[in-house]
Parts: structure tokens; sequence; C-alpha cells
């Protein structure tokens, strides 16, 4: 079992709280208030303030203090937008490597997934294993040592809301173009998982400005791989084109 500082287990802390909407955007991280929770000293909330900040998750703004970051805060949304580029690139080299064994474990992840109910904790779990089944594929430990550090500062990879069809068929259609060595697919598949995940980003509703650069991102990202983008299903087909893997 890893080791973890008092620091560390505040920053978790923290971060929970944030995922869970118990801390909302722009709410005050008040030292004293978080020490106090948390049973620590203030020494290890400062040090757990500082590596949040780092991570994206808070801002430190003037004559405030530390706050929650703003939904529309751009570097959220440029940890998606790096991803989507690393990840894209680790797809396209596993399918380029990828042997039967590889595909073998992924699609018992991807089995294991389509078992879960959609509230399942576990998928959380399930889900950063099938994407980095992929991307140990790629065989490439300078890439995956990147994407290790991405997703941990997403407190262990991104939290959604889509519906979990949507996701099973982003994965479905991922696998199947590993299955068939089609580097371009899988890269185009992997980027528009990730960009549809950046769009359950709440934006502020009272800053169009703000909005509509993100917009437009995503726009671009879904207008590159339409051609690919396998098709939506009801839930009661979900059997069918699963049982096509086999």
């Amino acid at each position: 079992m890893d080791y973890l500082s008092k620091s560390d287990v505040v920053a978790q802390g923290i971060r929970e709280l944030i995922h869970s909407g118990e801390l909302a955007p722009g709410d005050l991280l008040r030292q004293r208030d978080l020490a106090k929770r948390f049973m620590v000293s203030p020494t290890p909330v400062r040090e757990a303030l500082r590596k949040l900040e780092a991570q994206g998750f808070i801002a430190t703004e003037l004559h405030r203090g530390a706050v929650v970051v703003r939904a529309e805060d751009a570097r959220l949304f440029e940890n998606f937008l790096i991803r989507a580029n690393l990840e894209s690139l680790a797809a396209s080299l596993a399918a380029q490597k990828i042997t039967p064994e590889d595909i073998e474990e992924i699609t018992k992840i991807f089995d294991e997934l389509g078992q879960l109910d959609p509230d399942d904790e576990r998928r959380v779990t399930l889900n950063r294993r099938f994407h980095f089944r992929i991307y140990q594929a790629a065989r490439s430990p300078t890439l995956l040592a990147l994407l290790n550090l991405l997703w941990g500062a997403l407190d262990g990879g991104p939290r959604v809301t889509r519906p979990r069809e949507v996701s099973d068929q982003h994965h479905y259609a991922l696998l199947q173009a590993l299955r068939r060595e089609d580097s371009n697919a899988a890269a185009e598949f992997t980027r528009l998982h990730i960009m549809d995940a950046a769009n359950d980003i709440a934006i502020d509703e009272a800053s169009e400005a703000k909005k509509e650069p993100v917009a437009a991102v995503l726009a671009h990202e879904r207008s590159r791989s339409q051609a690919s983008r396998p098709p939506r299903q009801a839930p009661g087909q979900a059997l069918a084109w699963r049982e096509r893997l086999r």
C-alpha cells in the first residue's frame, strides 16, 4: 500500500468534496476550516492547497485566497485537450503493436464493464484499467508515464455524466479499431471519447463569451470524427453489438 502523507490525505479529501459538489466552483477554501474538518494542523492544509492548485482544482485569487476553480477555468479544459492528443497517440501506437494477448485482456475488461450497473463504483477502476491496458499495448514507457500524471491530476480519471451506453459504445468502437489494427480509427475514437467528456464540464451560463471557445473546440472535434462515430443505439440493443465481438 502506498504511503499517504497528511497533505495527500487532505488533498484527496478536498478533491472528493469538489467531485461530490459539496464544494462548488468559486467557493472559498479557508485553511482554518479545512484544518478543523480534517483534524490536522494548518501546514498540511497549505501543502494540499499548493498541490491542488498545481493540478488545476483550485486557484488563488487576489484579496480572497484559495477558491475552487470555476468551471470555465481554462486549465481544466486544457487537461482534456492534452489528454485527447496524448491518448489518441497512445491508441494509435497500440493499434500498430497490438497482440492477440492484448486484445484478449482488453476484451475481458470491456465485458466486465458491460456487466456493471451504471452507478456501480467499480466502473471507475475498470474504466481506468480498460484505457491503460490499451495504452500499455503502445509499449511506450514515457508516454504511459505522462498519461499516469494527467489522470492523477484528475484524481484517477475524469468524472463524466454521460449515459453508460454512450461510454460503452465508444469503448466498443475503440476495441473494434484495435482488432482491425486501424491506427487512424483508434486515434479518432479515443479523441472523440475524451472530448465528449470535456463537454460535461459545467460552463457558467452567464458567461457566453467563455462558452464560445469550448463549444467551438467540441464542434471541431466532433466534425473530425463524424465519419467514424459509432451509431447511437437504444440500451436494449447493447447486447447485440457487444456480441459481435465474440
